[in-house]
């Protein structure tokens, strides 16, 4: 494999106005995120963005950048169009998409998507990790992985909910929205029309289950913490208080 991390970044956020530049110890959102990439050390960092606010903050601490249309549906699409201009080549045949809300996310979760991928049978990798809070069992908002396990702590995925799935007994899987592409799937994925079950429960991934392709998971101990809204940021900022 040789992989590059693409982190896409909009600033058209509804909850959280500006979120990349969100500050957090000094430094704007992204470039926490851009530097969990960096440490995960698996290839080159790249930002995708449509904003030139964002692209200064990332080339102001000697970041990549490639600027992308502004109309893009999902951060895929927008990762899809950055990998094309900046490499169309093809010399990178993995996409690591990280997304841009995620700083706490840890170097080793990025490096621990790309473990599937040594089967050539599996097209994209993804993390989930173990729900514990009762209230995240039943929370639309957090995404729940349905899956075989095919070894310990790596799941074959069937499908993705916002429902309470599965039934009966045993763990529940919280999805962490970080993918590990091969390129080509990728690049076949976002050229897909949206699938009936992924409009139905608004989850982009599912788009690449109903074409057929295979997604694996991978088991980590943390969910890192995504931020959507002001308390988010604040957590956050707590979170990396120790990095400051």
């Amino acid at each position: 494999m040789n992989p590059v991390i693409l982190i896409p970044s909009r600033m058209a956020a509804t909850r959280l106005p500006g979120k990349p530049l969100a500050e957090i110890h000094g430094a704007p959102m992204i470039v926490h995120v851009w530097r969990r990439a960096m440490e995960a050390a698996i290839g080159p960092v790249l930002v995708a963005t449509d904003s030139p606010e964002v692209a200064q903050a990332i080339r102001a601490v000697g970041g990549e950048v490639a600027m992308t249309r502004g109309d893009h549906p999902s951060g895929t699409d927008r990762i899809a169009e950055a990998l094309t201009a900046w490499d169309p080549e093809g010399r990178y045949d993995t996409v690591v998409n990280v997304q841009g809300d995620l700083p706490t996310i840890a170097p080793a979760a990025i490096r621990a998507s790309l473990g599937p991928l040594a089967d050539p049978d599996v097209h994209a990798a993804t993390l989930v990790a173990e729900i514990h809070r009762e209230e995240e069992r039943t929370a639309p908002s957090v995404v729940k992985m349905v899956g075989s396990e095919i070894a310990p702590g790596r799941f074959r995925c069937l499908y993705f909910t916002r429902a309470t799935a599965p039934t009966g007994p045993g763990p529940l899987w919280h999805h962490i929205g970080l993918y590990a592409w091969r390129r080509g799937p990728m690049l076949r994925m976002v050229a897909l029309p949206p699938s009936p079950l992924e409009v139905r429960e608004k989850l982009e991934q599912l788009r690449a289950l109903e074409a057929g392709m295979r997604m694996d998971a991978v088991v980590v101990d943390d969910v890192p913490l995504g931020v959507d809204t002001p308390e988010d940021l604040e957590r956050a900022r707590e979170m990396l208080r120790g990095r400051a």
